[in-house]
């Protein structure tokens, strides 16, 4: 804004700088000119009628006080008689007293343009080869012919060059004067905007998506009738409406954070002492009826998914809370030979294929929920693919300049892959890219991949996904060999 409106200043002042410039130098021009043109009419026609009389006019011609000669005229004055389409004579008055007449040699094109002169007795600007720019008049002489007066505009063009130059050197100075002086005047005027700038920067670098947020100190407030401080009194008030969102967001995010890890924790005991009970009733030696062993069955089976879920739940609540986790040394390539032989025996439909980097990549952090994440990857690329899908998972390192090592475990497979508008929200809590299975029939409670993106999170790397139909790929990077980025 400080260099358009700079820029804005500038342009205007050269736009008013031109303007009197040109006026200037047209009316010194035409006032010149006009000088000029009222020499023409006291010389008249004396110079270039005693041309054809060696000097002096027929005393039928003169009045008792012009007798004698003719030619005392000012340097440079041209003279010229026509006599149809040719000029007879033509000279100029040279520089010194008592000098000849200098005879002007005109062209054919001369001839044609001094011909071409109206004899209306006033002043034309003609452009002749030997003698360069006049201004001349024409008058008719008594012998039918025509008389021709010119005094040199080079004079006239010199004062016009010479205010020309002084004009645009002045108007140069001045406009660079302005621009520099415009720019320390509009920065000046604009430093509360500078301020407001300032606070919005700090805010939208502070993370406002979770947890306790502290706003920077208000932007300073100026006059509040000029638009900088209207504006400034404007974002304060934002501020503080953002701030109040922010403060209710925390105090509601913490109650319903302190709600699931309350509810989960009580809910361990009975999911578990349901599903113990169904496991004993399953085990008694008397014959059971089908169906009753069936729903003890079904019983079994959901109890021990929603314990799965209330675990989750529980690990989520407390990666909310911001509690540590170990941070220990861990083999991360161990951990993922252990995990791909895990689901090559839980989905031995699957092909599965492992790259590993040549040495042992290691990382700082929780064995135990890194193990998760893996579990929890390979899992999803199990149950969201068709049978015959191969999955890939590799495990190589990379040199960021700002990050230092990373480990980058990748989970690739060539499946349908995950659809456009679950994409945008899949690491997100109970979110599923299949609908069918809400029946309870199959897969999980939409947990597994927030849990991901939560213990990644919580160990200071990042995961990320790209998919289309036939190429799905899962990265996870990982600060390697106890680089800075681990919490």
């Amino acid at each position: 804004m400080r260099a358009r409106l700079t820029a804005g200043l500038v342009v205007l002042l050269a736009v008013s700088c031109a303007a009197v410039g040109v006026a200037a130098v047209y009316e010194l021009d035409s006032f010149l000119t006009g000088r000029v043109d009222q020499q023409l009419r006291e010389v008249g026609v004396r110079y270039p009628a005693s041309l054809e009389h060696g000097g002096n006019l027929p005393k039928s011609d003169h009045d008792a006080d012009d007798h004698g000669d003719t030619r005392k005229q000012s340097t440079g004055t041209f003279g010229a008689r026509l006599v149809g389409q040719d000029a007879t004579h033509a000279a100029v008055v040279p520089a010194g007293t008592g000098a000849t007449d200098q005879n002007v040699k005109l062209t054919a094109a001369d001839e044609k343009t001094l011909a071409s002169v109206p004899a209306d007795g006033r002043g034309h600007t003609v452009c002749l080869s030997a003698i360069g720019e006049y201004r001349v008049t024409a008058t008719t002489g008594l012998d039918g012919d025509v008389l021709i007066t010119g005094l040199p505009m080079e004079p006239v063009e010199a004062a016009v060059h010479r205010l020309e130059l002084v004009a645009a050197c002045v108007f140069g100075v001045a406009l660079v004067a302005a621009g520099v002086a415009g720019a320390f005047w509009v920065r000046w005027s604009l430093r509360p905007l500078s301020r407001v700038a300032a606070t919005a920067t700090r805010v939208s670098e502070l993370p406002l998506a979770s947890g306790e947020v502290a706003l920077p100190p208000r932007a300073p407030e100026s006059d509040p009738r000029s638009e900088v401080g209207r504006v400034a009194g404007a974002f304060n008030r934002m501020l503080g409406h953002v701030e109040d969102a922010l403060t209710k967001r925390h105090a509601s995010e913490e109650r319903l954070r302190s709600f699931a890890a309350d509810a989960s924790h009580e809910l361990r005991t009975p999911v578990a002492s349901v599903r113990g009970h169904a496991e004993l009733a399953l085990l008694h030696p008397d014959p059971v009826p089908p169906k009753v062993t069936r729903a003890l069955e079904r019983i079994a089976a959901e109890s021990a998914r929603m314990g799965e879920m209330v675990d989750d739940l529980l690990l989520l609540a407390r990666l909310d809370a911001g509690r540590p986790l170990e941070q220990l040394p861990v083999d991360l390539t161990h951990l993922v030979l252990d995990s791909v032989t895990d689901a090559r025996a839980a989905g031995p439909d699957h092909r599965w294929t492992l790259e590993l980097a040549e040495e042992p990549v290691t990382v700082t952090g929780d064995a135990h929920r890194l193990q998760q994440v893996l579990a929890n990857l390979l899992a999803n690329a199990r149950l969201h693919t068709p049978v015959d899908t191969k999955v890939t998972v590799s495990l190589t390192t990379e040199s960021v300049k700002t990050q230092g090592t990373l480990a980058v475990l990748t989970v690739a497979d060539d499946g349908p892959g995950v659809p456009e508008d679950v994409q945008p929200g899949v690491f997100e809590r109970f979110t599923r890219a299949d609908r069918r299975r809400a029946d309870g029939l199959g897969g999980g409670a939409g947990l597994g991949l927030s849990i991901v993106a939560a213990v990644v999170e919580a160990h200071g790397g990042s995961v990320g996904l790209e998919s289309r139909p036939g190429a799905t790929t899962f990265t996870v990077r990982l600060p390697a060999d106890g680089d800075a980025g681990a919490p």
